[in-house]
């Protein structure tokens, strides 16, 4: 399994700063909120993804981590008005969020509204200012060829990532969706791609690493990267 990785991501360190550690459950609490920074931190992970009531917690609790607390504008269906997306992600920035996992407004693209998407896209980018702005697509609701198109929108309007899913869709990420958004950013090798949503094995993690995503979003993080780390150990004892 570990041939399958580039060089560069056959270690702990490098491989844990793939993953935003994730909890977006409506249930979540408080508590579970300070366990995830903590193993975030333990772990070596990129982020920790929370809800947007939660950010200003986890940026006191990883105040003194690289880990980065990061939240979700829009989420889970991206249906929104915009100024209401603008307020949230405004708010965000304001409690301590490194970076914003926006969702796309699906039904206005599937009905044909391409400039309310592509305004709604540009204006979370603006207005975030120097925090980056990943566009969850929500690839279960489209075609190839459609997360080709919203794909290069996305760069157009200056988003740093592609975002695969919310993980409340009918169905996570797939390695075709990474390689439509891929076709899209043909153009834009600036842009990354974030494969999120039902990645919860090492195996399935490690598919996705090697298809070339700057991250992944997980809420199995903990096991997937204790897994690789017996890995590690059962390549280096052959």
């Amino acid at each position: 399994m570990l041939s399958k990785l580039p060089e560069n991501l056959r270690d702990v360190d490098a491989f844990a700063a793939l993953f935003d550690h994730t909890l977006l459950k409506p249930e979540a609490t408080p508590a579970q909120v300070r366990a995830l920074c903590e193993e975030a931190d333990e772990l070596g992970c990129k982020t920790v993804c929370v809800n947007p009531c939660y950010v200003s917690l986890a940026a006191r609790e990883l105040r003194s981590s690289r880990v980065w607390p990061i939240t979700v504008i829009g989420f889970p269906l991206g249906a929104s008005r915009t100024d209401i997306k603008i307020d949230e992600a405004l708010r965000a920035v304001a409690d301590g969020a490194r970076e914003l996992d926006m969702v796309i407004n699906a039904g206005f693209y599937l009905g044909g509204e391409a400039t309310a998407v592509r305004h709604d896209i540009a204006a979370i980018v603006r207005v975030a200012g120097h925090v980056p702005v990943k566009v969850i697509l929500e690839t279960a609701l489209l075609s190839p060829k459609q997360i080709t198109e919203l794909s290069d929108w996305c760069a157009d309007a200056g988003a740093a990532m592609v975002k695969t899913s919310t993980g409340f869709g009918s169905r996570g990420a797939s390695l075709e969706d990474i390689k439509a958004m891929r076709a899209g950013l043909s153009q834009h090798p600036e842009v990354g791609i974030k494969a999120s949503g039902g990645i919860r094995t090492l195996q399935s993690a490690v598919e996705f690493a090697a298809a070339g995503v700057q991250r992944i979003g997980s809420s199995a993080t903990v096991t997937i990267l204790s897994d690789f780390r017996k890995l590690l150990a059962e390549t280096a004892r052959d």
